[in-house]
Order: structure tokens, then sequence, then C-alpha cells
């Protein structure tokens, strides 16, 4: 049986809002957020240990059974005993990864391109974060965006779920699902939201809509 991963919020520190990392997953879940991931490319690997340790137990705690997943840090998601990592193209190798984690952990990798995706899928990938679809402000790091046509052509490609990120919300998102996304991971469509938990719940509702076939 495949994973559904949904609704996957990655969360992020918005101290203009007095807003951080576990109040955006608080609210996510609320609003039903089937995956949340845990990033912070800044943060010392010792306040990073203990956030995932509240973040973790936080997620536990939703009745939906939600997936907590690590970005980039393989030994905190170790450590923290998280469902799995997220990779991108410069972290550890996927097969290195495996072995620190074991066979059980859920391990995306980040995929800009067919090759990337079909080289992941092959090397065990649980699911693969595929994008930019769109231009995004939430991620300085981010390439060129891929476009739904570069969505499509991945989908084709690779048979393992597809989260697709980078500029998603409510406005885009069927379009998304349609070009074959399996869920969508969002950043700013909730942490920047008025109301995280509205935000949230209208994005899980238009996935779960489009997993049921429109009903």
């Amino acid at each position: 049986m495949r994973m559904r991963y949904g609704l996957y919020v990655i969360t992020c520190e918005d101290p203009s809002r007095g807003r951080g990392h576990l109040e955006v997953a608080e609210a996510a879940l609320k609003g039903g957020a089937t995956t949340i991931q845990l990033r912070d490319k800044h943060m010392p690997a010792k306040e990073l240990y203990r956030l995932a340790e509240e973040m973790k137990l936080l997620v536990k705690s939703c009745a939906l059974g939600s997936i907590f997943i690590i970005n980039d840090r393989v030994d905190v998601a170790a450590a923290v005993g998280a469902d799995g990592v997220h990779l991108g193209q410069e972290d550890l190798p996927l097969e290195a990864a495996r072995k620190i984690l074991g066979k059980t952990a859920i391990i995306g990798v980040s995929a800009a391109n067919v090759k990337e995706a079909v080289e992941a899928e092959r090397g065990g990938a649980n699911y693969l974060g595929v994008g930019p679809v769109f231009p995004t402000p939430s991620k300085d790091d981010a390439g060129e965006p891929i476009g739904l046509g570069g969505l499509e052509e991945i989908r084709r490609a690779v048979s393992i779920p597809l989260i697709a990120i980078g500029g998603i919300n409510q406005d885009n998102l069927e379009a998304v699902l349609k070009a074959g996304a399996d869920g969508a991971a969002v950043i700013s469509a909730v942490a920047g939201a008025e109301d995280m938990v509205v935000a949230a719940q209208r994005l899980a509702q238009m996935i779960d809509l489009h997993l049921r076939g429109g009903e």
C-alpha cells in the first residue's frame, strides 16, 4: 500500500508574526496536515535536536497519525527517532542514509528532472519532492521552476509518490494535482497565512477531494 503524504507542511520561523516551528506545526496538524517536515538550515545541531524532540511528540500526539520528517539531517532524524528524512541532491547519499536509518525509515529525495527522479526511485526512495513547480520566495536555494510540464514528465517516468513543491497555494493546487502530484508541500501557504489552521484545512480538503476522485 502506498503511503499517503497528502498535505505536507514544511515548518519555518516568522519572528515578525511571533511564529516559530512548533506554532506552525501545531496549526498545520490542526488543519489536517498528514506530513510535517522540520527544516532549519541554520540552527545549531543541539538546538535542532531539542526542537525535533518536541516536534516529534507534537506530531505523534495528533489523531491523524501524521508523519514526521527531518530535512537534510540524517543524524538528527536517527537521534530522535523521526519517521524519516528528506534529502536534497547535495545531501548525504540515499544509500548512506538508508544504512543509518534502516529499511523502514521514510526517505524522500528532491528531484527537479527525470534523471534525478529515476535515480532516486532506483535507489529506494519512498517518495520524491518534485520542483520547484512555480517560483517561490520561501527557499533561497530553489532552482528554476519546472512548471506543470516538468511535473507531468516526472510523473510519467516514475511510479513512487510525488510531492510537488514550490509556490503552491490554493489557486494552483488543483492544477498541480491534475498534473500528477500525489500531495503538495507548502511553506508560506500555511506559515504565512493570517489563519494558519484555516489555510491548512482548505489545502488538505482540496487534496482529499482530489484523492477521492472529486466526490
